[in-house]
């Protein structure tokens, strides 16, 4: 029997531990749908912040479907993935615990003057602070630091050094303090949504929903370029639902909000959409 490969073999033992796992392809992102999945045939939301009743047995839902049974992850198939995967991910809230992720140095010394220490762990261009505790996942919550909790995945890189501790005051804040103010004021989506005359295409108002959902999936999976695919989203949910006069500022907000997120300004998602709309002639 050959040697079990190495993300399984890391995988199995953090399962064992009680640290949810799941294999990440190529570029650090979840595994797609299986095709009884896809365009959400299942009736959850692949890969979404929010699982859905799905009952795939594969890896279709990212952290949603992370497991902590080692037998699941060497059994089919699962195992196939795993076989592909080129490193762990795991998602951080369903072990009881918050990253905090810094991107750069700058981040790193604003962490070093701000949060008390915990375990750390060195990534390709920051490093990844451990905490005991979960919280809610938000990106961006200042430049270079991203909180990964519930609902989210990390990279798994290794113990890291250092002694855990929980999960502070201040970490918490940043959720709270950072988030609200990057959600876009009633002006900044008062842009023409589209109200055009055209077939709708909708089956259902899920439909829609869908649509925007996975729009939103898209923006925030987002791991460079993130301007190229806010403008690229936006201009597939244009294509597909800017015609009929469906999409609402409610919908637009949505997009602006998780663009936002990762960092882009108002003005750029006014001016992305505002583009989208050129290009499509809406």
């Amino acid at each position: 029997m050959s040697e079990t490969p190495y993300p399984q073999r890391t995988a199995v033992s953090l399962a064992a531990s009680g640290v949810p796992v799941l294999p990440l392809r190529r570029g650090k992102v979840p595994f797609g749908n299986c095709s009884a999945c896809a365009d959400n045939a299942c009736g959850g939301r692949p890969n979404m912040k929010t699982p859905g009743p799905c009952r795939c047995p594969g890896v279709c839902h990212a952290w949603a479907a992370a497991t902590t049974d080692p037998a699941v992850i060497v059994s089919p198939p699962w195992a196939a993935a795993w076989r592909r995967a080129v490193c762990v991910g795991y998602h951080p809230g369903g072990a009881g615990l918050t990253v905090v992720d810094l991107d750069d140095a700058d981040a790193i010394a604003w962490a070093r003057n701000v949060l008390p220490a915990t375990r750390t762990v060195p990534t390709a261009r920051g490093e990844h602070w451990i905490y005991r505790g979960a919280m809610r996942s938000v990106n961006a919550v200042r430049p270079g630091v991203d909180i990964k909790s519930t609902m989210a995945y990390a990279r798994y890189l290794g113990p890291g050094t250092g002694t855990m501790t929980d999960l502070p005051d201040a970490v918490r804040a940043l959720a709270v303090k950072e988030s609200s103010p990057v959600r876009p004021a009633p002006h900044a989506v008062a842009v023409p949504t589209g109200a055009g005359s055209g077939e709708c295409p909708h089956r259902t108002p899920t439909y829609l929903d869908r649509g925007i959902a996975m729009a939103e999936q898209r923006i925030t999976e987002a791991s460079s370029a993130v301007h190229a695919t806010v403008y690229r989203t936006f201009l597939a949910v244009l294509s597909r639902h800017g015609q009929c006069g469906c999409l609402t500022d409610a919908h637009v907000a949505r997009l602006f909000t998780a663009a936002q997120r990762r960092g882009e300004t108002a003005r750029h998602c006014t001016d992305a959409w505002t583009n989208a709309r050129t290009t499509l002639g809406l």
